[in-house]
């Protein structure tokens, strides 16, 4: 598999010895599941294979770390309940340096995990038994939700808007937004270009999720924006996924912004149908 790995990591025409054109395997998106069921993963990877993804298996999780710094995989399919290591420690790990996009595999009844995956860095989420297509088609609109995402960071903060993905903690501001780039109310103020976001002065690091949600928001302060609108705007009209996801990132957002998050004053809940957020609350 590693050479097969090898011949697919560029694509085109070249000229080998003696002038002769040799054309090279395209580019496939590489895949590093983590599955410990022998009799699943099989079928996953014959499917995932015609389908053209590059897989490689991990049947533990110390296993699916040390093979994640090996291959390098452009998405990670990782089981919830896997052995040495669970999934949501792997997910952690990963999110420690890395923005790769991760789906959670998850057993049906296990809606407590999902939350605690999305909430450590998961961006999508699948149930078993799940259909191919279904899992396919969820693992590239993740991919085309992603591109060059971990090319594009650097020292100080990355295209996400954190620092290292997974970090919530805040400094007091170094570098404070430019005017007339800035949207601003109550105590916030977050630089859409540069990615910066200040609370009450102090820089936080946001997830790249969780910055393009408080931003849509404070675009429209004092409007209500439902809950289709915000999946729509956010994760795209091609989101496979129920709303859970959306609470998910909401309920972290305001454990950044929010005084007292548990007393939500700046993003209120309109229950059963969307999120506000209140300008007028400073």
């Amino acid at each position: 598999m590693a050479k097969d790995r090898q011949l697919g990591k560029s694509g085109g025409v070249s000229k080998g010895d003696g002038g002769k054109v040799s054309i090279e395997v395209p580019a496939q998106t590489r895949v590093l599941l983590a599955e410990d069921d022998e009799s699943f993963v099989d079928a996953l990877v014959i499917g995932l294979a015609r389908e053209g993804f590059d897989v490689t298996v991990a049947t533990d999780g110390t296993e699916a770390l040390r093979l994640f710094a090996e291959v390098e995989p452009d998405l990670v399919l990782l089981d919830l309940m896997l052995p040495r290591l669970s999934g949501i420690d792997v997910c952690r790990s990963i999110r420690a340096h890395s923005t790769v996009p991760i789906i959670m595999v998850t057993a049906k009844g296990t809606e407590i995990d999902t939350v605690v995956g999305l909430e450590v860095g998961a961006d999508d989420y699948v149930t078993k038994p799940y259909r191919l297509r279904e899992l396919v088609a969820r693992m590239r609109a993740v991919l085309r939700r992603t591109p060059g995402e971990a090319a594009s960071s650097d020292a100080g903060a990355q295209a996400d808007g954190t620092e290292h993905p997974g970090s919530t903690s805040g400094r007091k501001a170094e570098r404070r937004p430019e005017p007339g780039s800035v949207l601003e109310a109550g105590g916030i103020q977050v630089d859409v270009d540069r990615h910066l976001v200040f609370i009450r002065g102090e820089e936080v690091h946001l997830r790249r999720k969780e910055f393009e949600l408080l931003s849509l928001l404070m675009e429209n302060a004092g409007r209500l924006l439902t809950r289709d609108v915000l999946i729509d705007r956010i994760w795209g009209s091609d989101y496979f996924g129920d709303t859970k996801t959306l609470d998910v990132h909401i309920k972290r957002l305001r454990t950044h912004i929010e005084e007292d998050p548990s007393n939500p004053r700046l993003i209120t809940t309109i229950r059963g149908v969307g999120y506000r957020f209140d300008a007028s609350r400073d």
